[in-house]
């Protein structure tokens, strides 16, 4: 693995994906959505700016928290100019968060103690489902597994 000098202003996008972790192909789409951007060169080419590696790394962290990239792309857009979130931002953006990872947390815990129970999906493969979920009359509020909120962004409870 060969590493990307310090002192480089710009780098390429396979210097960008090796010292983000990041593939190729994701940063690309990142770009696409309009997460990160570049410059091209003469040649066509990708160039970055090295403070890219922040905004890189911002955008798996939030993604890591289970933020969607809308929602982080909408946290990006209140930057000025579109700069890369610094430790102020970061604070400020993850409290803006706190409502909602609280709720993913309180999600994942009720999923964990609640899987190997009726989750309402509709299966009615255990016995728990019988009285948990008569003639799959769950099945009338909607798909899904209907006593466990399995979306992405639970409404604020």
């Amino acid at each position: 693995m060969s590493t990307v000098p310090w002192n480089s202003k710009e780098l390429t996008v396979g210097q960008l994906a090796e010292r983000s972790g990041v593939a190729v192909s994701a940063l690309h789409f990142y770009e696409a959505k309009g997460l990160i951007s570049s410059r091209r060169t003469a040649g066509n080419q990708r160039r970055y700016h090295r403070d890219t590696l922040r905004r890189v790394s911002f955008v798996r962290l939030s993604q890591r928290l289970g933020i969607p990239l809308a929602t982080i792309k909408e946290a990006l857009a209140t930057l000025p100019d579109g700069r890369t979130p610094n430790r102020d931002d970061w604070a400020k953006l993850s409290a803006a968060w706190k409502t909602e990872l609280d709720d993913r947390i309180v999600q994942l815990q009720r999923l964990r103690d609640n899987l190997t129970d009726c989750i309402g999906c509709g299966c009615l493969s255990l016995n728990s489902c019988a009285l948990a979920n008569p003639h799959d009359w769950l099945g009338g509020q909607g798909p899904g597994a209907r006593r466990i909120d399995t979306r992405l962004n639970p409404p604020s409870r």
